[in-house]
């Protein structure tokens, strides 16, 4: 996963209104990964759909004034809007709007071409809720080359009983990074029958059996781990006052990726990443301008 010549970081599936108490936040897992890795200098675009609203044009001007590079599609579909409650210590909860506009991305040639010049590309399984966009993902997936220094990302975000096993075992057969929380891991590794051993066992498992190069697993305040090919490392949480964790695990994304991609090492890229999530998580909203210090 060494640095190529010229990077093309795509960020694919929903971007939508997180309607928080305080007021309406833009976000959606893949904006939230776009926006946070640019900020590393790195080239990057959000691939999503907004519809033909009132919402849709106050998030294309909310995307350019905090510079994101978008491939938006503007579909006959209402924008997406996600009910945000947040529980004890800033955890938050989702009512997810269905038939929204991310659902419907459409596949065109601009986009397959895009895919072959991509070098890393993030998903999750949210998106891929909807047969449209699945097939655009999967597609786009398809499209992009393997080999040296391509990355493919399965930020896995379980959400609602919006996903199956099909959506996850296609996902991981196409992934070669698995990003994934201490949650998630025991609900997949029970959807995909996996031994209950420890967690280890079970990312070494998943990564043996689809081929995945690194998984990354956060487990809250109890802490995060990286299990390479031939290497592993653990990182206690940071203590902060939390605003809320709302986009967390996307900057958390965005900060290893942008590290490996400067050609850190697995451990240095894994300790910048925590120290970003944990600097978002003391901030209200995903999408917060990052000290100097965290992005040099």
């Amino acid at each position: 996963m060494n640095h190529l010549p010229q990077q093309q970081i795509i960020g694919i599936g929903e971007v939508l209104w997180d309607m928080l108490p305080e007021g309406n936040v833009l976000g959606g897992a893949p904006a939230n990964f776009v926006y946070n890795i640019s900020q590393f200098g790195l080239p990057a675009k959000l691939v999503s759909a907004i519809g033909d609203d009132q919402l849709g044009r106050l998030a294309a001007e909310t995307l350019a004034q905090r510079r994101i590079d978008t491939v938006m599609a503007t579909v006959s579909r209402p924008t997406g809007t996600v009910e945000v409650k947040l529980a004890d210590e800033g955890i938050p909860s989702y009512d997810i709007k269905e038939h929204a506009a991310w659902d419907f991305i459409p596949l065109d040639k601009k986009l397959l071409e895009l895919a072959r010049t991509t070098t890393v590309a993030c998903f999750g399984s949210l998106a891929q809720r909807s047969q449209v966009s699945r097939d655009t993902i999967n597609m786009f997936l398809d499209t992009m080359p393997d080999g040296h220094g391509r990355i493919k990302v399965f930020d896995i975000n379980l959400r609602q009983g919006f996903f199956s096993k099909e959506i996850i075992e296609q996902s991981l057969t196409r992934c070669n990074m698995l990003k994934i929380n201490d949650e998630e891991l025991a609900e997949v590794s029970r959807m995909l029958g996996l031994p209950q051993s420890g967690t280890e066992e079970i990312c070494r498992r998943l990564m043996s059996e689809y081929i995945i190069d690194c998984v990354i697993l956060t487990c809250g305040t109890k802490g995060s781990h990286v299990f390479g090919r031939s290497s592993s490392s653990f990182l206690p949480t940071p203590e902060v006052t939390v605003a809320d964790t709302v986009g967390a695990g996307d900057s958390f994304t965005a900060a290893f990726i942008a590290s490996l991609l400067r050609g850190k090492s697995i451990r240095e890229a894994h300790r910048r990443a925590v120290e970003v999530s944990a600097y978002v998580c003391s901030c209200p909203g995903a999408m917060n301008i990052l000290p100097e210090n965290l992005i040099k």
